[in-house]
């Protein structure tokens, strides 16, 4: 079994230019405990930790590192989905930049994203990982994420078969003294590799060396892959015995430090043993449990391996309906793990494809604006040619003007002439001026009258518009009181219907359950005197017990009796996705647990998360909304974001909506933290205790 390797957050320096304020040096310090807290397996303490800083701060270097944890956290869990989200979250708040600080980020990113697809089987994503890894890190020499990048690589290379890679990089690790956990894992894994190769006592030198490395530690996974790794060198060697003993050591551990991979690796080598001793049955109830973790974890390698072990089972005991069953579904796995691997390749064929556009584009410009160039250069030579022409025409323009001054001197006498014909001609013109003047002035008395009579027509019309406006208004108002006329009736008519619900329901408990308690409670006071009266009250209690209970179911609507809690919550998100623009997520951990929260409890909570999808589609002018349900340490945690317009959650009054929901919270001894500004959108972050009667039961 391979070791992984994670370098801690916190390691990040400062350059000379980046001046912290005292509250960001404070929680810089909160950051750093919290992560001390994760690597002595306090994890619980560094969980609060985190969910704290997410709640009360605004600096974004806490929030990244917060997520960070977060991410770190459920990794070590094993819980990948979630440890994704947290990873991907905390990338998203610092976009990439060219400084030391945000590679850092990246670099662990690129590390956990690259330590999660190889859980789930996906070794080319986690190599893809590694390598950017390896590459942002020597750019700002960040040494110990370089390291840890090479070792995760290294795993990679093994787990592909090439060894040779493999063996490489963990000797180059070894050389690396500042960091214990790479030394100690570099050691494991090459005794792994040298098991693999069937060369068991070099493969059992280095875990026993390392083994007496980790004696005095707390390097409890270390110390678990150590025992699983020497049971699997003695189970090839046929020491059974001993390799059992070693598996058995190794799921103690696991199971004790919360370190679920392992344990089922173990399980699943006991298993094989067993199988091999045809002990068919233990072996299956191994499986079974087995199967359960890694379905629960979402490991699907491990899940493939078991279900080809149960057909093999199945076979065994003539069982052909169980082991057609089982084929079909390792097959399913091996091809959902194919299907995600070829996504990938798909995405990174269509990256390239549009860079291939992109540079023929960039081509065709440069070409067309060579075109251009050579376009100018002609209209610069058609320029010059034409001021050429113009000096050619200018010239002759100067040869027509001596030829014209030589005609206008002809014409000079003959214009004399004319002036007198022109006198004569302009007395005729007044006399015509005057004419028409007498006609126009005799027009414009005619014409007064008519527009006046058009403006008082005009007045006219514009007065009965006015009127027909205001007419149309109160018809408005009218239809506009009716309606709520109607909704007023409509309300009164579901308040007289609860009303009678009511009635009803204090009538059943009056009639039927307050009767058979007033006679149990007469029969109690002659028990003494009559023991055979215990049967007939046992009766009448029984009676009661079924009244109530079908009193109570009738009580809770079908669609929370019906229906599995998580899938509703999850199609309501699917029906709001149906608005156009508006996208949304929905994710719920453990699902089976919150399925199990009692009906009463997933109403409340159902109509707390409708009054915060009002809220958000009334208010907040969002895209998408973003809702997350996780049960941790006996507690519902509700995490609601949109990315709407927001508002400042210090000044802003509480409306009708947040009333309604604290009264809801306040039934239920549940909490809830606003976080909003202006132009960032809104996170509410509601958290409700829970107790063994918050469940139902089986």
């Amino acid at each position: 079994m391979s070791f992984f390797c994670i370098s801690n957050a916190q390691n990040s320096k400062k350059t000379p230019s980046q001046k912290s304020t005292p509250l960001e040096l404070q929680e810089k310090r909160v950051v750093s405990d919290a992560f001390n807290l994760l690597n002595k397996n306090e994890d619980k303490k560094a969980y609060k930790t985190a969910h704290r800083l997410l709640k009360e701060s605004r600096i974004k270097a806490s929030l990244t590192n917060s997520n960070l944890l977060l991410a770190f956290y459920f990794n070590k869990r094993s819980q990948i989905d979630s440890s994704l989200f947290y990873t991907q979250k905390a990338m998203r708040l610092n976009p990439i930049a060219n400084d030391s600080l945000t590679c850092r980020l990246y670099s662990l990113g690129y590390n956990l994203l690259a330590i999660n697809n190889k859980k789930r089987g996906l070794l080319g994503e986690s190599k893809k990982w590694h390598i950017k890894g390896i590459d942002i890190s020597q750019k700002f020499n960040e040494t110990d994420l370089y390291y840890t990048h090479v070792h995760g690589l290294a795993l990679t290379y093994s787990d592909l078969g090439d060894y040779n890679n493999a063996l490489k990089l963990f000797q180059q690790c070894l050389d690396y003294k500042q960091s214990r956990e790479i030394m100690i894992g570099s050691y494991i894994n090459i005794g792994d590799i040298y098991s693999i190769l069937k060369e068991y006592e070099k493969s059992n030198w280095y875990l026993y060396k390392v083994k007496a490395l980790c004696e005095k530690g707390s390097d409890f996974q270390a110390k678990a892959v150590i025992a699983y790794n020497l049971g699997a060198n003695y189970q090839y060697q046929n020491k059974i015995e001993e390799a059992i003993s070693l598996y058995n050591e190794a799921i103690e551990i696991a199971d004790k430090n919360e370190l679920p991979q392992i344990a089922i690796n173990a399980r699943l080598s006991v298993g094989n043993i067993l199988l091999e001793r045809k002990k068919t049955e233990e072996a299956k109830d191994i499986f079974s449990s087995a199967l359960n973790d890694a379905i629960k974890l979402g490991y699907l390698t491990e899940q493939g391996n078991i279900y080809d072990n149960l057909q093999e089972i199945s076979l065994m005991q003539n069982d052909y309906k169980d082991a057609y069953f089982y084929a079909g579904k390792s097959v399913k796995i091996k091809d959902s793990i194919a299907h995600l691997q070829k996504e990938k390749e798909i995405n990174e064929l269509e990256v390239k494809f549009k860079t291939w556009q992109k540079e023929k584009e960039i081509s065709l410009l440069q070409i067309e604006n060579k075109a251009n160039v050579l376009e100018l250069k002609n209209k610069e030579e058609a320029l010059q040619f034409f001021n050429l022409q113009e000096e050619i025409n200018q010239k002759a323009n100067e040869n027509k003007i001596l030829s014209l001054n030589n005609i206008s001197q002809k014409k000079a006498s003959e214009i004399v002439s004319l002036k007198k014909d022109q006198l004569l001609k302009t007395a005729e013109i007044n006399w015509q001026k005057q004419t028409k003047n007498i006609t126009f002035i005799s027009f414009v008395v005619f014409l007064i009258p008519i527009i006046g009579l058009l403006f008082l027509y005009y007045q006219r019309l514009k007065t009965q518009r006015l009127l027909n406006l205001s007419e149309k208004e109160i018809s408005e108002q009218k239809i506009i009181s009716l309606v709520k006329d109607q909704e007023l009736k409509l309300i009164k008519a579901s308040i007289k219907g609860q009303d009678k619900a009511r009635a009803k329901i204090a009538q059943e408990l009056h009639d039927s359950i307050g009767g058979n308690l007033a006679a149990i409670k007469l029969q109690l006071n002659s028990i003494a005197s009559k023991p055979d009266i215990v049967h007939s009250i046992r009766e009448q209690l029984e009676e009661t017990y079924q009244q109530v209970r079908d009193l109570s179911h009738n009580l809770i609507p079908e669609k929370f009796s019906q229906n599995k809690f998580s899938s509703l919550l999850e199609e309501y998100q699917k029906s709001l996705a149906e608005i156009d623009h508006l996208k949304t997520s929905f994710t719920a951990y453990p699902r089976q647990k919150i399925d199990s929260i009692t009906e009463s409890l997933q109403m409340e909570i159902y109509k707390i998360i409708q009054e915060l999808v009002t809220n958000t589609l009334k208010h907040a002018k969002a895209t998408t909304i973003d809702l997350q349900l996780n049960y941790v340490e006996d507690n519902l945690n509700i995490l609601f974001e949109d990315n709407g317009i927001g508002f400042d959650s210090q000044k802003k009054e509480e409306g009708i909506g947040f009333k309604n929901i604290n009264s809801r919270l306040y039934s239920v001894s549940g909490s809830m933290e606003i976080d909003s500004m202006i132009n960032r959108g809104t996170i509410i972050n509601i958290d409700i205790p829970l107790n063994e009667f918050h469940f139902k039961t089986e």
